[in-house]
């Protein structure tokens, strides 16, 4: 089965790996500067000590000097080499419970250590702080430098489950990353058209991710309705390493999928379908290859498509009649329009007219395919949309695809659209419509079959 790869990725770079030369000489005198300035200032405070005023006061300027100085001359160049775009980057944390239990423990030795003085505590809430650092740079190692993918199938139905594939890639080139989680970002997304917002509806765990190496899961996905459902942002997760915080990194993804109307027959379209096809073959008999019936003779038939064997046996002459070789050629119509004085989306009726709407295009979509499926020449016409009469296997994704955005609408004041179906009287039309019997046009009844989708 065909795909559609959507790549997303959330990637930071080494210092190391994206570093100059030039960059790393002004860090390093930079660092230098600072270094020989806290001497001065060291010098400084001893010198005051041994009541030498002026040599301290020396020291004190001269390191204040140096500070400046490389807040004027180094700190501009090495900012000129940051990515600004990280400021941007944004982070969720969260508390766990064992997180609040875990800082309720370090209030209370805190407070034991101030009151009792005790150095052994002071060690141990010493231990616990940096407990609390360790986890924080450990979480943000194991976000940084990973890349997300999701492929999804490139046909999807409402309705039907799918397989769609996460992968993760560590870029990193020496630190693998531990139990993250690919979690949807629910506040940032948009509803989507007739179903629910998000495309990954549960966590993806992956409790291990090498370096520098790919890892992959395969989730199972359901689109309740047709429609078009966009997912504006994933995120990364993790608790990792002691799950005190629960820390997000918010991934652009952009992701989106077209859902396709059902097609899989129900019972109405069982009970439909042989009133279709009875119609279609009485409107379509004619001079083809395909046996239609045995009738008797007429003064315009010709004589060799006298069946000589029934005749014989009945007495009369009798004569084959073939059904015509496009037989199959069908325009199928969904009329999207309320009936007059019927308001889409508003009023008491409103929730019975777009059920009857949603079975209309499910029941169209299960046409389409069936005609796909006895590979018919099949075109499709709605209002604003159409296709040219082919093989339906050309059309049909074309078909599937306008199906799965429609929506009902109010007709405009003096439009036609069923009485501009009349001029193709040689093609035989399927017509989904809500409309009421009494206003379809005559001359469409004898080219038609008619499903009133509000009975």
């Amino acid at each position: 089965m065909a795909t559609r790869t959507v790549s997303q990725t959330w990637r930071q770079r080494p210092s190391w790996a994206r570093s100059d030369r030039s960059g790393w000489k002004s860090f390093a005198i930079a660092m230098g500067a600072l270094a020989g300035a806290l001497l001065l200032a060291l010098y400084s405070s001893a010198a005051a000590q041994r009541g030498e005023v002026w040599v301290a006061g020396a020291s004190a300027l001269a390191a204040l000097g140096v500070a400046a100085w490389v807040a004027i001359a180094i700190v501009p160049r090495l900012a000129r080499r940051t990515h600004l775009r990280w400021l941007a980057v944004h982070i969720d944390y969260r508390v766990t419970r064992e997180g609040l239990v875990f800082f309720a423990v370090v209030l209370v030795v805190a407070l034991a250590a101030l009151n009792t003085g005790n150095n052994l505590l002071f060690m141990v809430l010493a231990a616990m702080l940096a407990g609390i650092l360790v986890s924080g740079v450990a979480s943000q190692a194991v976000l940084s430098d990973v890349e997300v993918r999701l492929e999804l199938p490139e046909r999807v139905f409402a309705g039907q489950p799918v397989v769609a594939l996460v992968e993760l890639i560590n870029h990193k080139r020496t630190l693998p990353s531990f139990s993250l989680r690919l979690v949807s970002e629910t506040k940032k997304t948009k509803r989507a058209s007739g179903g629910s917002a998000n495309i990954l509806t549960r966590p993806v765990y992956f409790p291990y991710l090498p370096r520098r190496q790919p890892a992959q899961q395969n989730v199972e996905l359901c689109f309740p309705r047709r429609g078009v459902y966009r997912q504006d942002a994933l995120g990364l997760q993790t608790r990792f390493p002691f799950g005190f915080l629960e820390k997000t990194r918010a991934v652009e993804s952009h992701v989106e999928a077209l859902v396709y109307p059902p097609v899989e027959p129900t019972e109405e379209f069982y009970e439909i379908l042989p009133l279709v096809s009875g119609e279609l073959e009485s409107y379509m008999r004619g001079r083809g290859h395909d046996l239609y019936s045995i009738r008797d003779y007429q003064t315009t038939d010709s004589a060799r498509h006298v069946d000589w064997k029934v005749t014989a046996k009945r007495g009369v002459l009798q004569v084959r009649e073939f059904a015509r070789e496009d037989e199959r050629r069908v325009l199928l119509v969904l009329d999207p329009f309320a009936a007059t004085g019927e308001l889409a989306g508003s009023g008491p009726g409103a929730a019975l007219g777009d059920a009857a709407f949603e079975r209309g295009v499910t029941l169209c979509a299960s046409l389409a395919w069936h005609f796909y499926e006895i590979d018919s020449v099949l075109a499709y016409r709605c209002a604003g949309f159409e296709t040219p009469m082919a093989p339906a296997g050309e059309i049909i994704y074309d078909i599937l695809g306008h199906l799965a955005t429609v929506a009902p609408s109010v007709p405009a004041a003096g439009s036609s659209f069923l009485d501009e179906l009349a001029s193709a009287p040689q093609v035989f039309k399927i017509i989904l419509t809500r409309q009421p019997r009494g206003s379809i046009p005559t001359s469409l009844w004898n080219s038609s079959y008619i499903i009133f989708l509000d009975r």
